[in-house]
């Protein structure tokens, strides 16, 4: 593996629930393009769960299912957006894009 071809890690996990990781050599790859495609639709996915946070939680009514439910929700957006910063983190920015920060 060459310097360019660093390890990219997917916003997915494997069967067994190990982390998957891509050389980074392509990065207009289909498996790149794709992985890039899942990551913008989780950070959008989480955008609208946390406003649909603040809704519920400025509702006065107090159902504790719809509240669990939030809170599994949140929970699994936060896994998606977190597993994103950290793969984004260890990313070199590729010539000719820069890296929103």
């Amino acid at each position: 593996m060459t310097a360019q071809d660093e390890l990219r890690l997917l916003p997915w996990a494997g069967p067994d629930g190990k982390p998957c990781y891509l050389s980074t050599g392509d990065q207009g790859g289909y498996v790149s393009r794709l992985a890039d495609h899942i990551e913008a639709y989780q950070l959008g996915m989480a955008s609208q769960l946390l406003e649909h946070a603040r809704q519920v939680l400025d509702d006065d009514t107090e159902d504790l299912e719809e509240l669990h439910l939030l809170a599994a929700q949140l929970t699994s957006a936060l896994r998606g957006v977190l597993r994103v910063a950290t793969s984004r983190g260890r990313r070199p920015v590729a010539s000719g894009h820069r890296r929103r920060d």
